[in-house]
């Protein structure tokens, strides 16, 4: 649902979204380039135990913890979902979702498939995306160009990779990341026609259909 957006008194619960996709799949870029297109989309910041790479800020790309911070948000059920991924662990804290959509805002979940199971027995309506890369080789060629993982990394990696789009059915929407333009647009579609359905703009807009609805 559209952020921000009132009707009467009342605030219209935001959408969840889902966004996962294997590594090297483009997804972050397509993210960052769909929050550019459109502002009203929030990204929900998740806590790592991982080092801080080059360019990265605590608090804007993850909430960098210690790995005995992290488990004990884990034993307080402060976590919506994590994971261990690589060594390191990865979790979304259930009280920021929480308020960012009853604050109204749209919120994009960047998470992976078994996250993704996990945040559905939480959210059943969220609305899940998985991107796919057009072939393996175009995967490789990608992990190879970051120039940040050893031989072994980016084999351990694609292997990785194989596994998580094995899930891909488990999703609502599945988009093909082959052309750069081409993908960005048909997440914007999904976002777009997820904020016309009924219950969203009767939600939205209910005091407009109530005048319309009035006989003159």
């Amino acid at each position: 649902m559209n952020g921000n957006v009132e009707s009467g008194s009342m605030t219209a619960q935001g959408t969840l979204y889902i966004l996962s996709a294997p590594s090297g799949a483009g997804k972050t870029s397509l993210l960052k380039a769909l929050r550019e297109r459109d502002t009203r989309l929030h990204v929900s910041v998740s806590h790592t135990t991982r080092a801080m790479r080059p360019g990265e800020q605590d608090g804007i790309d993850y909430h960098f913890l210690s790995q005995e911070a992290f488990l004990r948000i884990v034993g307080e059920g402060g976590f919506l979902e994590h994971a261990e991924v690589f060594g390191n662990y990865y979790g979304t804290s259930e009280a920021a979702v929480s308020a960012e959509l009853k604050a109204g805002h749209d919120t994009v979940l960047e998470i992976d498939w078994q996250g993704a199971r996990q945040v559905r027995k939480h959210f059943p309506d969220a609305v899940s995306i998985f991107i796919l890369p057009p072939d393996q080789q175009t995967l490789r060629d990608r992990l190879d160009a970051r120039g940040q993982d050893s031989e072994e990394t980016i084999q351990r990696r694609m292997n990785q990779a194989v596994e998580e789009m094995s899930h891909y059915a488990e999703f609502d929407y599945l988009v093909i990341n082959d052309d750069f333009d081409t993908a960005l647009a048909e997440l914007a579609a999904i976002v777009i026609a997820q904020r016309q359905r009924l219950t969203c703009q009767v939600a939205r807009n209910s005091d407009k259909i109530g005048d319309l609805l009035q006989r003159i």
